[in-house]
């Protein structure tokens, strides 16, 4: 039986407040067909920060905007250094509990999908399989003139070889895989053209002020239409690339849970929202439902 969103607030209140009971998100999984849609809070325990929350990035850092990465070659000097030096670290995370508790629910068919706006690859590494990089990949460059793509792993090696004692030490690592450099800092970093025809090489992912592609737009929009409920991972919300969905489901009569710490500007249309860290309540939601989850893996 699908669950019914129950709004105890109207339009105008104060936002609901949180809440530390994890029931409602534990029977939506019971009942199956849930649309997992996460953000960067279950990322976190990862060693990866937040944009918005408490120490969030975005209080010392500006992402990198399509224009200004496509129209200043100045620009995409800066950015390839410190990404090529938080790559270091990035590529090294692991998913923590929050993802393989994910993977668990997936694997025992509760969800019909998951759609995550982080670009870090750690629900596919703890074995979500299937799940749609709404801002795409870190782990993928593409040339933005032949359109050829290639390993992340690949370009390291190039800029290693033009770069090589590159290795100042960094203030922060971001959650877009940016490290917080001084111009000092950069230096004369050289940046590599792509192999096969010389263009400008990006990575895989949506900058600010770039929109997701349609077609991915619209596989996400087949999924929400396709759920029973959808549960908010780790989102704030803020950007509309993931709210939309938020707005879909809600429209649809679809039970909306969120699981974030902070308030998200999609509390308004859920039918509860827990504010408790990620691994842990997704850890516990698994036990209440007999879900074994996988221990980290050992380095």
């Amino acid at each position: 039986m699908r669950m019914r969103p129950t709004l105890s607030w109207t339009p105008g209140d104060d936002l609901p407040p949180g809440t530390t009971d994890l029931a409602p998100v534990t029977e939506a999984l019971r009942a199956g067909g849930v649309l997992v849609l996460s953000g960067a809070g279950i990322s976190t325990e990862s060693g990866i920060p937040d944009y918005r929350g408490e120490g969030g990035s975005l209080s010392r850092h500006t992402p990198m905007t399509y224009q200004d990465f496509t129209g200043s070659p100045e620009a995409r000097r800066r950015y390839w250094a410190r990404s090529h030096l938080g790559w270091r670290t990035f590529g090294r995370a692991r998913p923590n509990a929050g993802h393989r508790s994910v993977a668990a629910f997936g694997r025992h068919g509760l969800l019909t999908g998951v759609i995550t706006q982080n670009v870090d690859g750690l629900h596919q590494a703890a074995g979500s399989e299937g799940a749609v990089e709404l801002h795409g990949s870190l782990d993928r460059v593409v040339c933005l003139s032949c359109g050829a793509f290639s390993p992340r792993g690949e370009l390291a090696r190039r800029l290693e070889e033009v770069n090589a004692g590159f290795a100042p030490v960094a203030a922060g690592i971001n959650p877009d895989g940016d490290a917080d450099l001084t111009d000092e800092q950069v230096g004369d970093f050289q940046v590599v053209p792509c192999a096969v025809c010389g263009g400008v090489l990006k990575p895989d992912v949506v900058f600010f002020g770039e929109n997701v592609p349609p077609r991915r737009v619209e596989h996400c929009r087949e999924l929400v239409r396709a759920a029973s409920s959808l549960l908010v991972l780790g989102s704030s919300l803020t950007v509309m690339s993931g709210l939309r969905f938020v707005r879909q489901a809600a429209d649809a009569g679809k039970p909306v849970l969120i699981v974030n710490r902070d308030a998200t500007r999609g509390d308004r249309l859920a039918l509860t929202r827990v504010a408790l860290p990620l691994g842990p309540a997704l850890t516990a939601v698994a036990d209440r439902l007999g879900l074994a989850v996988p221990a980290a893996a050992t380095a």
